[in-house]
């Protein structure tokens, strides 16, 4: 029985993607790329960066750019943006980025990513908190 419960984890560790030496810049990488299409309001490309079933929430560009508008103005609107720690947790990758809206204000995402089977990393979730500055 015990094997059997060891071979079952091991099996199941095999579908996980383990974490890659080049994670931390492949995910900065992504969540840069969003940003500069949500800068250029280009739909398509910012949708293309999140996960499927982001997309599945979301099933157009529009929408999902709309949501984005709506509910991650910081994110949608960001001026300046500066990379925390990278960590890992279980199979998602999380990062957080210090955000500077357009009227100065902080702002922390945290993000989570996953590869996909693909081998692409894509944007799994995204949370958004008042950053130091809370007096305004």
């Amino acid at each position: 029985m015990r094997r059997l419960v060891v071979g079952l984890v091991l099996a199941g560790c095999l579908h996980m993607h383990p974490a890659r030496a080049d994670d931390a810049a492949d995910v900065r990488a992504v969540i840069t790329g969003q940003m500069q299409a949500f800068r250029h309001g280009d739909a398509v490309s910012a949708y293309g960066f999140a996960a499927p079933s982001i997309q599945t929430i979301f099933p157009s560009p529009e929408r999902f750019m709309s949501m984005v508008m709506q509910g991650y103005a910081p994110v949608y609107q960001a001026k300046d943006v500066a990379f925390g720690p990278f960590t890992t947790e279980g199979g998602a990758l999380r990062q957080d980025a210090f955000i500077t809206d357009r009227e100065g204000r902080s702002w922390i995402a945290s993000y989570t990513l996953e590869r996909q089977s693909d081998g692409s990393l894509k944007i799994t979730s995204c949370a958004i908190r008042r950053g130091n500055d809370v007096s305004a």
